[in-house]
C-alpha cells in the first residue's frame, strides 16, 4: 500500500486507510490517480435489470398515467351503460348492483398493488444508489477543492516569504546608496 494513501487518509479522514470504508477508499484510490470517479449511473442501473423488473415499472408508468385513468374511466361508463341501457330489455350479464365488475376492479387492484410496489422499492434502490454515488462525486471534490487551497496557501507562504527576502535586499540596497550619497555631500 502506498505510504502516500496512508498519510492522506491520516490527514483527511483522521482514520487509518484500512479501517475507512470501501467508498472513502475508492475515492481516495480515484483522487491518488487522478481519476474522475462520475459515471452515469441510470444506465448501470437499467443494465442490472431484469425482464421483469422491466415490465413491472412499464406496468407502473402506463398504471399511474393520465391515458390509464381516461381509459378506465370509460370502460367503467361503458360497462355501466351497456349494463343499464344497452341491455334493459335484454337480461344484462352483469346487473346492478355490477357485482362482476366489482371483482374486476378487485382483480385488478389485486394485480397492479404489487407491481406498483415492486416498481418503487427498485426506485428507492435506485434513489439510494444515486446518492451513493453523489456522495463519492462530492467527497472527492471537497478533497480537490482542499489540495487546491493548500497549494494556494504554499504559493503564497512561498511568495511571501520572496517578497520580504526581496524586500531586505531592497532596503539594503537602499541603505548603501544613502549611505554613498551622504558620504558624498559630506566628502564633496
Amino acid at each position: 500500500m502506498n505510504n502516500h494513501l496512508r498519510d492522506f487518509a491520516k490527514k483527511r479522514f483522521d482514520a487509518d486507510f484500512e479501517a475507512l470504508p470501501d467508498r472513502e477508499k475508492r475515492v481516495i484510490q480515484y483522487f491518488s490517480d487522478r481519476l474522475h470517479i462520475s459515471r452515469n449511473t441510470n444506465r448501470e442501473f437499467e443494465q442490472k435489470m431484469t425482464f421483469g423488473q422491466r415490465l413491472a415499472d412499464k406496468v407502473a408508468t402506463f398504471g399511474g398515467s393520465w391515458t390509464f385513468i381516461i381509459l378506465f374511466g370509460v370502460t367503467l361508463c361503458a360497462w355501466i351503460l351497456v349494463n343499464s341501457l344497452a341491455l334493459a330489455h335484454r337480461a344484462p350479464f352483469d346487473p346492478y348492483p355490477f357485482i362482476l365488475l366489482n371483482l374486476f376492479l378487485s382483480m385488478l387492484a389485486a394485480i397492479q398493488a404489487p407491481i406498483i410496489l415492486m416498481s418503487q422499492n427498485r426506485l428507492a434502490v435506485k434513489d439510494r444508489f444515486d446518492a451513493a454515488h453523489d456522495y463519492e462525486v462530492n467527497l472527492k471534490a471537497e478533497l480537490e477543492i482542499l489540495s487546491l487551497h493548500e497549494k494556494i496557501d504554499e504559493l503564497r507562504e512561498k511568495n511571501w516569504t520572496e517578497l520580504i527576502q526581496m524586500q531586505h535586499e531592497q532596503m539594503a540596497l537602499l541603505t548603501q546608496l544613502a549611505s554613498a550619497r551622504v558620504g558624498g555631500i559630506t566628502g564633496g
